[in-house]
């Protein structure tokens, strides 16, 4: 950090007061975060001459956000092994105990057991929707995110003895958005860009898009790329959704390379995440899975 920076970092950048001149505590710019002020009126003042750098300096920070490679996925709680990031049927949430657990665990159970048991705590499935929505409920009143957008789309689809309600799916999603949930952003994202119980607003939607992507929704990630019209920021949302499995991304990047939009490293950069990927969540008994029931335990 040069000197400059040190003194725009322990001073006001309008009026030039430290901490150590008084009872001042300096607040950094949110945007840009390079910049200090000891109150509002200093930050309104000196807008003017800090905005153009603001503006740069914020979207850049936007930028090295939205495109940091995202969390890995978590572990199966069971086998340990990094859980599918694409496909419903690859894992299992399971309400009784707020588990995700993969494909190979829940047939490996199914097979020893015989029964329906929850690979993780080993309690029988609920009998009925009602029995089983009273275990969602207890979930969501410990503050469970997957719960509380699970409980989201029953509302959205009018499944599992729910009423169908947009306003009350959208109030499930903005609660599990606010603890953090990528799904949960992503349906809101969704809502949004089709018009679903709101106003259509395609900012809205790609806010919550990139909320989404940044915390490894895959499939907000493609849509952001197919949504970018710079053809080099589409293609890195679409490395990026390749390096956790997507198809449609690779091909998307392919395309882009017989146009001459993207070059021949981009497209084996695609392939070769996405392999990395696949080599990190194969296992034997999800392989036995898939092999026994694709339709039911498909993971890649």
């Amino acid at each position: 950090m040069s000197s400059d920076d040190k003194k725009k970092n322990m001073s006001c950048a309008n009026c030039g007061k430290t901490e150590e001149d008084g009872n001042t505590t300096l607040k950094a710019c949110v945007a840009c975060k390079m910049v200090k002020y000891c109150n509002r009126d200093c930050q309104i003042q000196h807008r003017p001459h800090h905005k153009e750098e603001c503006k740069k300096r914020a979207a850049e920070l936007h930028d090295e956000a939205l495109f940091k490679q995202p969390p890995p996925n978590e572990d199966c709680p069971i086998c340990f092994v990094p859980l599918p990031k694409l496909h419903t049927t690859g894992s299992k949430y399971y309400a009784c105990c707020g588990k995700v657990v993969c494909s190979g665990c829940i047939f490996a159970v199914k097979l020893s057991s015989k029964k329906r048991l929850c690979p993780f705590c080993r309690t029988p499935p609920a009998i009925t929707d009602e029995d089983d929505n009273k275990r969602e409920e207890k979930r969501i009143e410990l503050g469970d995110a997957i719960a509380l957008n699970a409980q989201g789309s029953h509302y959205s689809t009018g499944n599992y003895g729910y009423p169908q309600s947009h306003t009350k799916a959208l109030e499930l999603w903005h609660r599990a958005a606010k603890l953090g949930n990528s799904p949960a952003h992503y349906n809101i994202g969704i809502c949004y860009y089709l018009g679903n119980g709101v106003i259509q607003d395609r900012k809205k939607a790609k806010y919550h898009y990139e909320k989404a992507a940044i915390g490894g929704h895959v499939d907000a990630r493609f849509n952001l790329g197919s949504l970018e019209l710079n053809a080099s920021r589409r293609i890195k949302h679409y490395l990026i959704a390749a390096g956790f499995g997507s198809d449609i991304a690779i091909e998307e990047t392919k395309k882009l390379f017989m146009s001459g939009h993207a070059t021949k490293k981009d497209y084996e950069a695609a392939l070769h995440s996405r392999q990395v990927y696949l080599d990190s969540i194969k296992s034997d008994q999800r392989d036995m899975a898939a092999k026994f029931d694709y339709d039911s335990y498909r993971y890649y």
